[in-house]
């Protein structure tokens, strides 16, 4: 199965292109974790890996 295109130097995507917020997103939800209740602390403030951008790709999920 193929997820987006390239163009045809390979250097960029161009069709259907995944910011890495997606790509943690989408391999936290394989795991069976919620990308939005998975969180750390750090100086006194709760983040997330995915920040509050992230969606996860259901299209690729078998």
């Amino acid at each position: 199965m193929n997820f987006g295109m390239t163009d045809d130097y390979g250097y960029e995507a161009v069709l259907n292109k995944m910011h890495i917020h997606d790509w943690h997103a989408t391999v936290l939800a394989l795991m069976g974790l919620d990308h939005e209740r998975l969180t750390y602390r750090y100086a006194g403030r709760d983040f997330r890996l995915t920040d509050v951008y992230g969606t996860v790709a259901k299209e690729i999920m078998a």
